[in-house]
């Protein structure tokens, strides 16, 4: 194991340790100490490498990941996993705002909570929420699995577009063009695989689906006040 200890090394030094690793590098575990909070640790990463942050990190973690196996052993800032690609980040503690946001692959997994606006703009991304998610989460959700095991809250799927919400527990209230949705076999078996992906033992019998209702997909008059 490769182990960089932040309150020695700089954050640009880190990021670019980690960056010099290819696709065939033999370095494939690397673990980080002190982050101190710092913003954008482990960024960009395109290398099939196992990360580990010990402690919580800041703002953008994880972002843009390809390929990298990241694990954040405390809490994250806002936007962790923004726009990733593929590969898995799991977080131990809470996600501030915004986590998994224009995720376009990948897993994401959230032991703890998650605050508002979680998976805002998702494009093909899977989230799995052991906790509960804050208020307009999924918004303009485009596409991907958000899996929200304890409750959700106001305007969930606000806008969304073909993105499938699994919620487990109460939704405080739904988003516009947000509606429940028939649970049907297939989806039993996507939640199955995700559950078991993310380390959750909850039953997908006990979730509840929703999606976009296809209301707003064209612009029409009389649904105006919706917009």
């Amino acid at each position: 194991m490769q182990t960089i200890d932040m309150a020695k090394v700089s954050l640009r030094d880190m990021n670019k340790a980690l960056h010099a690793q290819a696709a065939t590098t033999n370095q494939t575990t690397w673990e980080i100490v002190n982050p101190k909070g710092s913003h954008a640790i482990a960024c960009g990463l395109d290398a099939p490498i196992d990360v580990t942050v010990r402690g919580s990190t800041g703002y953008y973690c994880a972002g843009m990941n390809q390929q990298a196996t990241i694990n954040i052993d405390g809490s994250a800032g806002p936007g962790v996993a923004e726009n990733m690609m593929s590969g898995k980040v799991v977080i131990e503690g809470d996600a501030s705002q915004y986590a998994g946001a224009t995720g376009h692959g990948g897993l994401l997994v959230i032991k703890g909570n998650a605050s508002s606006r979680c998976g805002i703009s998702m494009k093909g991304i899977d989230i799995v929420v052991h906790g509960n998610i804050g208020h307009m989460s999924a918004f303009m959700a485009q596409s991907g699995n958000l899996v929200v095991c304890g409750d959700a809250g106001d305007a969930l799927g606000d806008s969304c577009y073909e993105a499938r919400l699994f919620v487990r527990g109460n939704v405080k209230s739904l988003g516009a063009d947000c509606e429940k949705k028939e649970m049907r076999p297939e989806h039993i078996e996507l939640l199955t695989l995700l559950l078991e992906q993310a380390g959750c033992d909850a039953k997908p019998e006990e979730f509840t689906r929703y999606g976009s209702a296809r209301n707003l997909y064209n612009f029409d008059i009389d649904n105006a006040a919706a917009y």
